[in-house]
Formats: C-alpha cells, structure tokens, sequence
C-alpha cells in the first residue's frame, strides 16, 4: 500500500523531483513578478533605494551628527 513512498525515500528518486519542484516553484516566482508592467517597473526603481541620500544638503551626515546625544543606561 505505501510502496509510493518507499519509492520517494530513495535518493536516487527525490533528488531530481525535488529539483523539478523547486525549479517550477522558481519559474513561477519569476512569472509573477515580471509579468505585469507596472509590478516590473516598481521593483526595478527598488534596486536603486540604497544609493539614495536621507537628506540631499547633508553630505556624509554621520549618527553620531544627527542624534548626539546617547542613550543613559540604568546603573547600579
């Protein structure tokens, strides 16, 4: 009766169906996300986010600059 799943625990059988699923799993992702034009081109303007400046006037504003003073912890 559970002789399908004597078959799976082989490796030589579930390694190349775990690949295929996960393969279609990739092929899927892949679909949705660059199927529809404006989902695309959202995305796209993501990959320039880290290169943005918080504050365009600031040149190099470190944490230090902008929040000087430091948390007080509470002592003994």
């Amino acid at each position: 009766m559970f002789d399908w799943l004597m078959w799976f625990t082989r490796m030589d059988n579930s390694k190349p169906l775990a690949l295929i699923l996960f393969f279609g799993a990739f092929c899927g992702v892949l679909i949705y996300v660059f199927t529809d034009k404006r989902r695309a081109q959202r995305l796209e303007s993501y990959k320039n986010i880290p290169f943005d400046d918080d504050e365009p006037g600031r040149p190099d504003a470190s944490l230090a600059e902008i929040h000087p003073q430091s948390r007080k912890v509470n002592g003994q």
